[in-house]
């Protein structure tokens, strides 16, 4: 299973993390992030690619 946890105070709603992984990352309808908090390992990859599209580098993935 991955964890994961976004810094919401560096996070500034752009969405780019709902392009690599609408399973785990949604924008609500006040354009506001929510995310799972954890996701299987099989989503490794989108979820790698949603860290590295973060324009605020507000997203941090652990394996467990």
């Amino acid at each position: 299973m991955i964890k994961i946890d976004v810094d919401m105070k560096k996070c500034q709603h752009y969405g780019q993390c709902v392009f690599e992984a609408p399973e785990v990352f949604q924008l609500d309808g006040d354009d506001k992030l929510q995310y799972k908090a954890e996701a299987p390992d099989e989503m490794l990859a989108d979820l790698e690619a949603a860290v590295d599209v973060c324009p605020m580098q507000a997203i941090s993935l652990r394996q467990e």
